[in-house]
């Protein structure tokens, strides 16, 4: 690792140093809510074990979830990837193509077993998948206001509505599930409404 150490590099430590848990592998769920930073944060990560010699695989929440099914597709992302690479197959998912007027299934994305899998975004540490994982990271990014204004430049105006009645439904999400409070990690500080 380099001598200055960021974020990236102690997750990447966290995760080498943990027992893998999905079969073979050490999952590590980046999870938070829209805007908070999970993205960037996984990109750097997976760069950091990419450095280190691992075998390392990105999966994205936003490859599954679409307005209107915020997070009941996890019957696909369990079905296509997790259970496969648990048993030590590669797994596969259509991704969410998001360039037309609405979200549609678009490509099929092929996952090979690799040593680490990086399941980033809104409820990638939900509590049915905890037993699975060997790091939870909880990114909280800034206030509410913030990470809204960060989602609109990220997504669009026009999206602005919709990331509105997103944050309510994070809210509510967060609230029940307490991913924030069984995080093994905290990026940023945890916000009051987001402690369940």
């Amino acid at each position: 690792m380099r001598s200055e150490r960021t974020d990236a590099d102690l997750l990447a430590e966290s995760v080498l140093a943990a027992p893998p848990r999905l079969g073979p592998v050490r999952m590590l769920a980046i999870d938070g809510p829209s805007g908070a930073g999970k993205s960037t944060l996984a990109r750097d990560v997976v760069r950091v074990l990419r450095e280190c010699g691992v075998a390392v695989t990105l999966v994205s929440t936003d490859d599954f979830a679409t307005w209107d099914v915020p997070v009941a597709w996890w019957p696909r992302l369990l079905a296509g990837v997790l259970e496969p690479l648990a048993a030590g197959r590669p797994g596969s998912y259509r991704r969410m193509d998001w360039t037309g007027p609405a979200p549609e299934l678009g490509q099929w994305v092929r996952v090979p077993v690799p040593d680490v899998l990086v399941l980033e975004g809104v409820s990638a540490g939900r509590a049915s998948v905890r037993h699975r994982l060997s790091v939870l990271c909880w990114v909280s990014g800034p206030p509410p206001a913030e990470r809204l204004e960060r989602a609109v430049a990220r997504d669009g105006e026009s999206a602005g509505p919709r990331l509105r009645e997103w944050q309510r439904f994070e809210h509510g999400w967060y609230a029940v599930d307490r991913t924030a409070h069984n995080a093994d990690r905290t990026i940023g500080l945890v916000h009051p409404d987001e402690e369940g």
